[in-house]
Parts: C-alpha cells; structure tokens; sequence
C-alpha cells in the first residue's frame, strides 16, 4: 500500500503543479473512524487562467504521455473527491482516502 500511497500523492502534486495556481499543499490523515484508512489532501490555488498562462511542459506533451491521473487515483484508493477549502478562502482541496492496512 505504500506504493499505491506514494503514486496517487506524486498524481495529485503533478496536477496541482501543471493544472492550478499556487500555493500546492500537501496534508496526510490517519482517519480516526476505525477504517484503517489514510486520507491524503493536496490543496492549491485553483485552475490557471489559460489564455495568460502558457501550457505547462507536462501538459504540452502529446495526449498518449499524459490525462490519466484522475484514472490512476480512482483505481488505487477508496474514494476520492474534490471540494473547496473550508479554511482557505479560494483554494480547492483534493482528496483521496487509501486502505492502510
């Protein structure tokens, strides 16, 4: 599980890094609800406005080298989701709540 951990967390980094603003937070729960489950937050900044902000390396890419990062987080963690920060005006949260057991 700890594989799986580490790759939906660089997913979820990678996203925030091409696809929003700054900042890029990055926050790991151990869920108190009995589940045994690990919960990982990646907080950024929004979507960039794309007319004046040019196309990242990353995304400039050909289509067949990237686009399946939200298809790679379904598929290793239980759920996941995104919401706005409660605490953080304006920031977007990014969730995913992984089994560690």
């Amino acid at each position: 599980q700890v594989y799986d951990l580490l790759l939906v967390i660089s997913e979820l980094i990678t996203n925030a890094v091409t696809h929003a603003l700054p900042p890029v937070i990055l926050h790991l729960h151990a869920l108190t609800n009995g589940s045994g489950q690990v919960r990982v937050h990646v907080t950024d900044g929004g979507p960039q406005p794309t007319p004046t902000v040019p196309a990242s390396w990353a995304a400039a890419r050909p289509a067949d080298e990237h686009g399946r990062g939200a298809t790679i987080i379904s598929a290793l963690t239980d759920r996941d989701g995104t919401d706005p920060d409660p605490d953080l005006d304006g920031l977007i949260d990014h969730w995913a709540d992984l089994s560690a057991a």
